[in-house]
C-alpha cells in the first residue's frame, strides 16, 4: 500500500511539474507576441499574428511595413534574447551544480573576459562581421586556459578551476583595457558591445550562433543525473559508478558551448546564469532534472522581458539589455553574499 501511495504522489508530481512547464511556454509566447508589438512603431497583437499567418499558412498577406518590423527587424532580436536567456541558464545551472556553489555563473571561468577580448581584436581589426565569432574563439581559450590551469594529477579541483577562472579573467580583462586605450576609434564601439545588446540582431546571426549553443545544452541535458550525484560529493559519485572526470569535462564544455555562443551573440550579459537558476531551485529544490528545463523556460522568459523593456524603457533612447540585468542581479547577489551564499556539501 505505502508503495503505491508513494508511486501516486511521484506521478502527481511529474503531472505538476509539466503543467508548470507548459504554463511558462505559454508565457513565453505571450511576452514574445507583446514584445513583438511594442517598440518605435506600435503594432496590434493581430497585425503580429497576420504576418505568422501568411508566412506559416499563406494566408492575407499583411501590410508591408508590419511584415518587414515583425519578421525581418523584432523577431530574429526576441529570439535571439530568449535563446541566450535560456543558453545563459542552463549554463548556470550545470555550473553551480558543478561546483556545488549558487554564486557561481557562466562568467566566472573568465569566459566573459575571454569573448570580450576577442570581440575587442576584431574591432581592432576592423573586422566587425566577424566579431561573433572572434568572442566564441575568445571564451572557448579562456575556458581552456583556466581548465589546463587547474589540472593538477589529471584531476581539476573544483575550487582550483574557480581560482584559476577568477586569475584568468583578471589577466584577459587587463588586455581588452590595454586594446581599448590603443584602439580610440573603436574604443566606444567596444565600450557598448562589454554592456550586451540585442539590436540590430538579424537572421544570420542567430543562425550562426544557435547550433553551439544547441550542442552544449545537450550536453548539459544528457548529463542531469550526474549533476544529481555531484550533489552528493565526488567521492559518493564516484562510489556510486560515476566516472567523475569524464562527466565534469562534458558539463563544462557544454556549460561553456552555451554561454560562448550566448556572448557571442549578445554581448556580455551578466548576472542571468546567476539569478534565474537560484530563483528556481527556490521552488524546485536541488534536482536537476526538474532544475534545467525550468531554468530554460525562466531565462528565456526573463530576458525577452528584460530587452523589451530596455528597448522601450527610455524611447527612443535605448538601454544596453546589460544595464537592466545589472540592476536586477547585482542586488540579487548582493542578497546572496548578505546570507553567506548556499553550497553544497
Amino acid at each position: 500500500m505505502q508503495g503505491k501511495d508513494l508511486s501516486s504522489q511521484v506521478r502527481a508530481q511529474r503531472h505538476r511539474w509539466r503543467l508548470v512547464s507548459f504554463c511558462l511556454f505559454l508565457a513565453l509566447v505571450l511576452v514574445v507576441i507583446l514584445a513583438l508589438s511594442v517598440g518605435a512603431v506600435k503594432l496590434s497583437p493581430g497585425d503580429v499574428l497576420g504576418v505568422f499567418a501568411n508566412k506559416l499558412f499563406g494566408s492575407k498577406a499583411p501590410p508591408e511595413t508590419a511584415r518587414i518590423i515583425v519578421w525581418q527587424l523584432r523577431l530574429p532580436r526576441i529570439l535571439m534574447a530568449a535563446a541566450v536567456g535560456a543558453a545563459l541558464s542552463s549554463s548556470g545551472v550545470a555550473l553551480q551544480g558543478l561546483f556545488r556553489n549558487s554564486l557561481v555563473d557562466p562568467y566566472i571561468l573568465g569566459l566573459s573576459s575571454g569573448a570580450a577580448l576577442g570581440a575587442a581584436l576584431g574591432f581592432s581589426l576592423k573586422l566587425s562581421g566577424f566579431i561573433p565569432f572572434f568572442a566564441f574563439l575568445g571564451a572557448l581559450l579562456a575556458t581552456s586556459i583556466a581548465y589546463l590551469l587547474a589540472q593538477e594529477h589529471g584531476r581539476v579541483p573544483p575550487m582550483r578551476l574557480l581560482l584559476s577562472g577568477v586569475a584568468t579573467s583578471a589577466f584577459l580583462s587587463a588586455l581588452v583595457s590595454m586594446l581599448m586605450l590603443r584602439s580610440q576609434q573603436s574604443m566606444q564601439t567596444i565600450f557598448l558591445w562589454l554592456m550586451g545588446s540585442f539590436s540590430g540582431r538579424s537572421w544570420p546571426e542567430l543562425v550562426l550562433v544557435f547550433p553551439y549553443m544547441l550542442v552544449g545544452l545537450l550536453l548539459i541535458f544528457f548529463h542531469l543525473r550526474e549533476l544529481n550525484l555531484l550533489l552528493l560529493g565526488e567521492e559518493a559519485a564516484s562510489q556510486l559508478g560515476m566516472e567523475v572526470e569524464r562527466a565534469k569535462r562534458f558539463l563544462l564544455l557544454g556549460a561553456t558551448l552555451a554561454a560562448a555562443a550566448s556572448v557571442a551573440g549578445s554581448g556580455t550579459i551578466g548576472f542571468v546564469g546567476l539569478v534565474v537558476p537560484h530563483l528556481v531551485r527556490l521552488v524546485t529544490g536541488s534536482d536537476h532534472r526538474l532544475l534545467f528545463p525550468l531554468s530554460f523556460l525562466v531565462g528565456a522568459l526573463f530576458m525577452v522581458l528584460a530587452d523589451t523593456l530596455a528597448r522601450t524603457i527610455m524611447a527612443p533612447v535605448e538601454l544596453p539589455v546589460g544595464i537592466i540585468t545589472s540592476l536586477i542581479g547585482a542586488p540579487f547577489f548582493l542578497y546572496l553574499l548578505k546570507r553567506g551564499g548556499r553550497r553544497w556539501q
